[in-house]
């Protein structure tokens, strides 16, 4: 049977390619096993016999090993795609100068190696299509690419090419894409580029190309993807790349662009994707009136620039399509305009670290489809507006570091997407609503220096997947939470410069995954507990100004702690190296209280009884000089005063008869 055709591909296939499945098929033309799950090395002599191949295609599978040599050998062979493998080694020099090769695709093996040959042993005439981006292909890309004349796709990116971005590529003028980014290509991009009149692609992206863009490019009237990121690209926006009315993604981020965004730009009535991030571009934003005649602009990117003025209240008018709206790290003054609650599918506002000083307006509530918001760093006053709970799509909000005041509303028990909140260092006085701890989504929260007031709910078990809480520098008062043991999750606590009460919760020896704990200037007294000692990832601690005593534990965190981390504890002993007094024996201890008791009592006793017998004596012996005349012996008879007197006198040395009380006197 003659077998031209051999069709396998998009079925389940697995193993090894048999190495005597073409053994008697000198007919064969196709061969496709495209799309299965293949695996193991093609064997090396699985073409021998099949020199009227045309066609292969073992692309999408998980071949591995070195491309047979024997391949080189099919003289007939147009199509050879072995793409999406994980293939190794040398691509045979050979497959350069076979002289019928029309595509050659072998996209994503990662491993396959290779050095350009030169021009004498680089023949592909027919060559039209070559992709080898995702390998580790190098040296310099090969003039003989010059050669090829039907050549219309050159995607050689993600590989380690260094060379000069050659001149010669300007000659393929059937060319239709051009990619060649994420290699070490340097010097500028050639002028001559603008004859490329077909080019429909050209993706420079990720090298260290210098200079300035050529206004040349502008010729390219079938230009729709332009990608220039990440190089170090100097000049002007050139004006004349509002003429390529047929492009759709513009992307000059990280370079070194200088002057303003021409108004000319709002002609690409097709422009999609407009990204100019990280430059140098100054001046006010009028060039986003032009964009709002961009009916399909779904993204708009110029944060780190040099931008100044206000945003104008026409973004209203922007295309309802645009999804990500970036303006942050600039200069812009005045606020975010009413007006942008008409962009209906925003998904994404960036507009951090400017210098707004206007309220948050009402009308932001009302992009329901809203995922990321941040307007950090900014000085924008008032209240958070007190609808915020209606954006129920919202995943990220990022306030911190405006002069917001007022309280928190209490809707955002709403927002159950939320996975990350940041309110830290406003002005924000209000209790923390209670609806915070029941968003099972929070990754993280920060609600730091403020003036956040009242106790923390005592259920915060809600938090079940928050792996970092900073509630630092407030007014908070109460007990720590014992539920804080209940999240698993948490790496990171701070609560510090607050007025915490009572001691440190035990449950938190729950917490294993523990890596970061302040605690810091609070009112808390007891031990410290000695679990933290075993905690595995614990490395910063910080207990001091407390009330807290007793021994500091030994081994795990506190074997790296300074005396930063627990001064200000008078009560605290051990930890020498921290010149912390040493602990003293509890029974010792004991003993030297009960001293401390009974000696000033034991003094004060006896002390009483010296006076009482000085002060007796002294009155009987007054008296007996008084009476000498009368009875001269009574005096000397009485004086020495028998014990039983004594006793008898102060009541068996009652305490009534202490010093100072009226029995003994009355007795006296």
């Amino acid at each position: 049977m003659r077998l031209e055709f051999l069709y396998l591909h998009l079925n389940q296939l697995s193993g090894q390619i048999p190495p005597q499945m073409m053994l008697r098929r000198r007919n064969l033309t196709q061969i496709n096993l495209y799309g299965n799950g293949l695996s193991g090395q093609i064997p090396p002599y699985l073409f021998n016999n099949t020199a009227m191949l045309t066609f292969i295609n073992f692309g999408n599978n998980s071949l591995s090993g070195p491309i047979p040599h024997a391949v080189t050998s099919l003289s007939m062979l147009e199509l050879l795609r072995l793409d999406f493998n994980q293939l190794s080694g040398l691509v045979p020099q050979a497959m350069f100068n076979m002289s019928r090769l029309q595509e050659i695709p072998l996209v994503n093996n990662r491993n396959l190696t290779r050095t350009f040959p030169s021009n004498q042993s680089f023949s592909l005439p027919m060559l039209q299509f070559i992709s080898i981006y995702g390998n580790k292909f190098a040296g310099r890309l090969p003039s003989g690419f010059a050669s090829c004349q039907y050549l219309q796709v050159i995607d050689l990116h993600e590989n380690s090419f260094v060379d000069v971005l050659p001149t010669w590529l300007a000659k393929l003028t059937n060319l239709k894409k051009l990619n060649l980014g994420f290699n070490h290509l340097i010097g500028s991009i050639p002028a001559a580029f603008g004859n490329l009149t077909k080019l429909t692609q050209l993706q420079l992206a990720n090298g260290s190309l210098t200079g300035e863009i050529p206004p040349e490019l502008g010729l390219m009237q079938e230009l729709s993807y332009l990608d220039l990121q990440y190089n170090q690209l100097i000049g002007k926006f050139p004006a004349s790349l509002g003429n390529l009315s047929k492009l759709s993604y513009l992307n000059f981020q990280v370079n070194q662009l200088s002057g303003q965004v021409p108004s000319m730009l709002g002609t690409n009535t097709v422009l999609n994707i407009l990204a100019l991030g990280d430059n140098n571009l100054e001046g006010n934003l009028d060039f986003l009136s032009a964009l709002s005649k961009c009916r399909q602009l779904q993204f708009l990117d110029f944060e780190k620039n040099r931008f100044t003025g206000t945003i104008p209240g026409y973004v209203g008018k922007f295309s309802t399509r645009l999804n990500y709206f970036g303006a942050g790290a600039n200069q812009l003054t005045g606020g975010l305009p009413v007006a942008i609650s008409n962009i209906s599918n925003l998904l994404w506002i960036d507009f951090r670290d400017n210098l707004f000083t206007e309220p948050i307006p009402e009308s932001i509530t009302m992009l329901e489809n809203l995922a990321w918001l941040d307007l950090s760093w900014n000085n924008m006053p008032g209240p958070i507006p007190t609808q915020m709970g209606m954006l129920r799509s919202l995943e990220r909000l990022f306030l911190q570091a405006n002069k917001l005041s007022g309280s928190v509303p209490r809707n955002f028990g709403n927002l159950s997407w939320l996975e990350s909140i940041d309110l830290s260092y406003n002005q924000l006085s209000s209790t923390i609503p209670t609806s915070f701890f029941h968003l099972d989504k929070l990754i993280t929260l920060d609600l730091s220096h403020n003036s956040f007031t009242g106790e923390v709910p005592v259920d915060v078990t809600g938090l079940r997947q928050t792996y970092q809480i900073d509630m630092s520098s407030n007014l908070l008062i109460g007990s720590i939470p014992e539920t804080f043991g209940q999240l698993s999750m948490l790496t990171y606590l701070n609560l510090s410069h607050n007025s915490f009460k009572g001691s440190i919760p035990v449950h938190l020896e729950k917490v294993k995954r523990l890596a970061s704990l302040d605690l810091s200037f609070n009112n808390l007294s007891g031990t410290i507990p000695v679990f933290l000692a075993n905690f595995t990832y614990l490395n910063t601690l910080n207990l001091s100004f407390n009330r807290l005593e007793g021994q500091i534990p030994e081994g795990g965190v506190f074997s790296n702690l300074t005396l930063k981390s627990l001064v200000g504890n008078p009560g605290l002993c051990g930890a020498p190296r921290l010149r912390f007094p040493p602990c003293l024996d509890r029974n010792h201890s004991s003993k030297r209280h009960l001293l401390q008791f009974l000696l000033p009592t034991l003094i004060l006793a006896f002390g009483a009884i010296a006076i009482y017998v000085y002060l007796w004596f002294r009155k009987k012996l007054k008296k007996g000089k008084d009476n000498a005349s009368v009875d001269p012996t009574d005096a000397i008879g009485h004086q020495i005063v028998s014990y039983h007197e004594l006793v008898r006198v102060t009541n068996n040395f009652s305490d009534e008869t202490h010093l100072g009380m009226r029995k003994l006197w009355k007795s006296f």
